[in-house]
């Protein structure tokens, strides 16, 4: 939310200028690209014009509906030198405007952030009463789908793995599956709910998790990971990784 509106009141002149053409339905041919010069100015424009159009879409979201007319007049007269707000008056209101939008953000995501987590808590209890679903002392849930005979990591150790992640709702947030290669990590190194939940499997096994969301990423969420999500795993534990051998000290 930093400069909210600084970078994008330039942009308005573009729209500003577009929008005057519009409402005195000018039929002039556009202007072709053709210099160096011409396409640098166009691209300036371009550039803010988008940058702009995303930013009110987001306001618009939040519940702020900015009237397009008052923001082509606003330019139009602060261009002419006609401003009916001081440059005090123009920065008060737009801090003020700020803060409104910033709380506005704030509230939403604490509601979207209560959702997931009763969304998730429901989820797990109909999920713990699948057949075969077992539940950890720590609110872990997992169902062993394929059993291997290999031995089981440490948390200390280096595991090679397969795995597909998936919100409540389905929607994949991370797949090695779909980059076409496995993945290597150490197992103290990842969320909760994999550290423990990967000890549980033999090399060669293949698991389904449902992770609460304090296992997983909690209230902060992360990336494509909504705050307070409740998380599907399909995990395939390849190999343990062993550390190369030492060699020789010279004799």
């Amino acid at each position: 939310m930093k400069q909210l509106f600084k970078p994008t009141l330039v942009a308005v002149a573009v729209l500003a200028m577009m929008g005057c053409q519009e409402k005195e339905q000018k039929a002039e041919q556009a202007t072709k690209l053709e210099t160096p010069e011409q396409k640098q100015a166009y691209a300036i424009g371009s550039s803010m014009g988008g940058y702009l159009s995303k930013t009110l879409k987001e306001q618009k979201d939040y519940g702020f509906d900015l009237d397009r007319e008052l923001i082509i007049q606003g330019l139009s007269e602060s261009l002419a030198g006609k401003s009916q707000l001081t440059q005090e008056e123009v920065e008060q209101t737009l801090m003020a405007f700020e803060q409104e939008v910033r709380a506005k953000q704030e509230e939403m995501a604490k509601a979207d952030a209560e959702k997931n987590l009763t969304e998730g808590q429901a989820f797990m209890a109909e999920n713990a009463k699948v057949e075969g679903v077992e539940v950890t002392e720590s609110g872990l849930q997992y169902q062993v789908l394929t059993e291997g005979e290999g031995e089981k990591p440490s948390a200390t150790d280096t595991v090679q793995v397969h795995y597909k992640g998936t919100l409540i709702n389905g929607e994949e947030f991370d797949s090695s599956y779909s980059r076409g290669e496995p993945i290597e990590f150490p197992l103290n190194r990842v969320i909760k709910g994999w550290t423990e939940g990967v000890q549980l499997m033999n090399v060669g096994s293949k698991y389904k998790f449902v992770i609460p969301s304090d296992l997983a990423y909690g209230a902060n969420g992360t990336g494509p990971i909504p705050a307070n999500s409740t998380l599907v795993f399909e995990v395939e534990l390849l190999d343990i990784v062993k550390p190369e051998a030492t060699e020789e000290s010279d004799k």
